[in-house]
């Protein structure tokens, strides 16, 4: 293969938290800001040196155990090399105007151009999946398939209303009348390092009670007698509801009552999931009280990391204004006479 430059965006979710991997639905969007991946093919290992990152990731293509693999963000480049096995090496950069720890998914942005400069051939879903993978082996953290779906299929203009059980992709337009604000708490996420997984855990206690919870109701969650996994299964079931009311609304225009959706969720992950922070529920409260800002939460699943407002254009808040992606992830070949450009979905 010639030189390969591969891109993938990272994203931003606007509401749907701990649903995810409970097969529930989430309302996240690509954003402009991503990670790039430039290689030359050939050799027995993959080698790549990153614009942020002082030490380079070396990776056999035989590697064992990705999650211990040096430096930490190599893992995510061998959780890869472990879920594709490339026959042949690469050696080259990697180029990210992501910042790391925030909630911008910068480690499936990462998955996903490495993936597609190794030479990952099939479609949006095949190689979300892949790299949701990918990530499993690098973190040991069992997270969803959201942040590498939206990097894979995301839609110019708009965010992407996933149904987690079906994996089902809807585009759904974000209104040019608003704005989407990113305030970074300051308190670098990790979710390696966070008790993500226990809350997947009760999740789990809860389903084997009352069912799939993308399917219970309220009133089935009422029946749970161990008070955690009641209120954990509580959020899940009604997030879900808020995810397909925040939808109608942005189709709506209805962006008042949308700021409240936000609001009802940041409430929930707090009092109910419990994966909030004193810095992110300071946040959340002086953004809801900011003129020109419809509602605010937490983003990334929380433990830190930032706060997502919906906010008027004019509005007075200091933060990352970010926007919807250009398009597709996209890799390209340069070759004579031909870019070669292959874009997803396909």
């Amino acid at each position: 293969m010639p030189v390969v430059q591969a891109h993938a965006p990272g994203r931003v979710n606007l509401i749907g938290d701990h649903t995810d991997y409970t097969g529930g639905l989430v309302l996240p969007m690509a954003i402009e800001w991503g990670t790039t991946v430039e290689v030359d093919h050939g050799g027995h290992r993959v080698e790549l040196r990153s614009s942020v990152e002082p030490q380079s990731a070396v990776v056999d293509l035989a590697v064992a155990e990705p999650a211990a693999v040096w430096p930490p963000w190599a893992r995510y480049v061998a959780g890869v090399v472990a879920v594709l096995r490339p026959t042949t090496g690469a050696t080259g950069t990697v180029q990210t105007s992501l910042p790391v720890g925030v909630g911008l998914s910068s480690s499936a942005a990462l998955e996903v151009a490495v993936a597609l400069a190794l030479g990952f051939e099939g479609s949006a879903l095949e190689l979300a999946l892949a790299c949701q993978r990918a990530e499993h082996v690098a973190s040991g953290v069992p997270s969803g398939v959201m942040d590498q779906l939206v990097s894979a299929a995301g839609v110019a203009g708009h965010a992407l209303l996933i149904d987690c059980t079906s994996l089902e992709v809807t585009p759904v337009v974000v209104p040019a009348e608003v704005e989407v604000v990113v305030v970074d708490s300051g308190a670098s996420r990790t979710l390696a390092g966070s008790a993500y997984a226990e809350r997947r855990a009760d999740c789990e206690a809860a389903a084997r009670l009352i069912g799939p919870l993308r399917e219970a109701s309220l009133a089935d969650v009422a029946t749970l007698d161990d008070e955690l996994v009641r209120r954990r299964a509580r959020h899940v079931v009604g997030e879900n509801e808020r995810v397909a009311r925040f939808v109608d609304c942005l189709r709506s225009g209805d962006l008042a009552t949308a700021g409240a959706l936000m609001g009802a969720s940041h409430a929930s992950l707090r009092d109910d999931m419990e994966v909030s922070t004193p810095v992110l529920d300071r946040l959340v409260t002086e953004l809801a009280g900011t003129p020109g800002v419809y509602g605010a939460r937490l983003t990334g699943g929380g433990f830190g990391g930032a706060v997502v407002a919906l906010a008027e254009p004019d509005s007075p808040v200091r933060g990352w204004r970010l926007h919807p992606s250009s398009g597709a992830v996209r890799r390209i070949s340069p070759e004579v006479g031909s870019t070669g450009t292959t874009s997803w979905p396909r």
